[in-house]
């Protein structure tokens, strides 16, 4: 179940992240261009956003759920594998 929620996941989150990363991709590489002093960091900052989130979002979460969430999940299913009879 942790494996296919986070392959469903997977296709949207990296679309979303490869999508605004292609669109910073002129302002991280032109630091030196005439008014981008101020949008380069800005840039930066951003894209640096855009992978942690991209990552924590793609290990953390299904790692989190697997320690915290599995169990109450079974317990949840079998009370209502329970109540079907």
């Amino acid at each position: 179940m942790i494996v296919r929620g986070s392959l469903e996941r997977l296709t949207p989150v990296l679309m979303t992240a490869l999508t605004a990363a292609l669109a910073l991709t002129p302002l991280l590489l032109s630091a030196d261009a005439p008014g981008k002093e101020i949008l380069h960091p800005v840039a930066v900052v951003i894209f640096g956003g855009l992978i942690s989130s991209t990552v924590l979002d793609t290990l953390l979460t299904p790692l989190m759920f697997w320690l915290v969430g599995q169990k109450p999940l079974e317990t949840i299913l079998t009370k209502q594998g329970q109540e079907a009879y």
